[in-house]
């Protein structure tokens, strides 16, 4: 288990990781567009990563090709709520593709997706951290060295625990 702390702390395999949080701190009710982290126990569902900037990280996670048309639905009337798209999109969405760095390799979490109720958080993603680990809109981001070791030495059953 990956154990993350308000304290801005990943633990795996008993080293301790620096970790961006969101900015609306640890919650336990997440509701869309609050910047919170939710707290639970997720499993790590896939690995997507940009092939242009990265090779395809080792893990045993399924991992795919980022393309430029790869988005996810944040619009908590629509269908494919919390559900990867195929861009454009009509509904409120994320692009995955980004000029920052952030997304160049994600791990989607099991969160609020079997199956994603409305308005409980969409897109909580493991992801890159950014320069001096500022705030995230509610995901956990991490620096790329440490992701690639985390990912290198994961099993497919592993899941996150977020903690308060």
């Amino acid at each position: 288990m990956i154990h993350v702390s308000p304290d801005k702390k990943l633990k795996w395999q008993g080293k301790l990781y620096p970790c961006a949080l969101g900015k609306g701190s640890i919650v336990s009710d997440k509701i869309e567009g609050d910047g919170a982290t939710p707290t639970g126990v997720f499993k790590l569902r896939r690995v997507i990563y940009r092939s242009d900037r990265l090779t395809c990280p080792q893990t045993s996670l399924d991992a795919q090709e980022m393309t430029r048309t790869d988005g996810w639905c944040d619009d908590p009337s629509h269908s494919k709520y919390n559900q990867a798209v195929t861009l454009p999109f009509p509904a409120s969405h994320e692009e995955l593709w980004r000029e920052d760095h952030i997304y160049d390799i994600i791990v989607i979490l099991g969160h609020n997706d079997a199956p994603a109720i409305p308005h409980k958080g969409s897109a909580v993603f493991f992801h890159l951290a950014r320069e001096g680990f500022t705030p995230t809109q509610g995901c956990v981001a991490v620096k790329l060295d440490d992701m690639l070791e985390i990912l290198k030495t994961i099993e497919s059953n592993v899941h996150m625990e977020i903690t308060a």
